[in-house]
């Protein structure tokens, strides 16, 4: 929007130094003069509304910004919390993981279904195709008992409760 303004003064101007040089001040000129003083007040407008935008964008980039600080400075606070009882989990998911027998690379692919990741986001991950990450799924769930990435997880957090109140 700006450059078409900027595009139409430019040529107003050049046809405005061109009929002063041949002396003309004709309605034409007037004319000419008009065009120019509206593209340049419509500029000032465009300006005045993109640096509004861009103010208003900054504001909003350094809400989200707090936002985000927050999210991390909360989820740090929660993991050093519950490293402990992370670090327990952890164990007995490996433990559960050698009961079943699973090779390291279904380790792997087991503890990435169980952080909900996709076959194609484990794959790229992996650096392995998404057939070979699938059928690794598989296995992990033929050898685990269970019929899929839900009952995956429903095995090691189906116990898993909120404190009551009273605690």
């Amino acid at each position: 929007m700006l450059g078409a303004l900027g595009l139409v003064g430019l040529l107003a101007v050049i046809d405005l130094v061109d009929d002063i040089g041949d002396g003309l001040w004709t309605l034409h000129v007037v004319t000419e003069v008009a065009v120019l003083v509206v593209v340049l007040v419509g500029a000032f407008v465009v300006m005045q509304h993109l640096i509004r935008e861009a103010i208003m964008a900054r504001e909003d980039a350094a809400v989200l910004a707090k936002s985000l600080e927050v999210s991390h400075r909360e989820a740090k606070q929660w993991r050093e919390e519950a490293q402990g009882l992370l670090q327990g989990l952890g164990q007995a998911i490996d433990r559960q993981f050698g009961t079943w027998s699973l090779t390291a690379a279904e380790k792997e692919v087991a503890l990435f279904l169980l952080k909900g990741l996709s076959h194609k986001e484990i794959a790229n991950i992996r650096g392995i195709g998404e057939a070979t990450t699938r059928q690794q799924a598989r296995s992990v769930y033929r050898k685990a008992g269970v019929s899929g990435r839900r009952d995956l997880a429903a095995f090691f957090l189906e116990d898993l409760a909120l404190p009551s109140a009273a605690d």
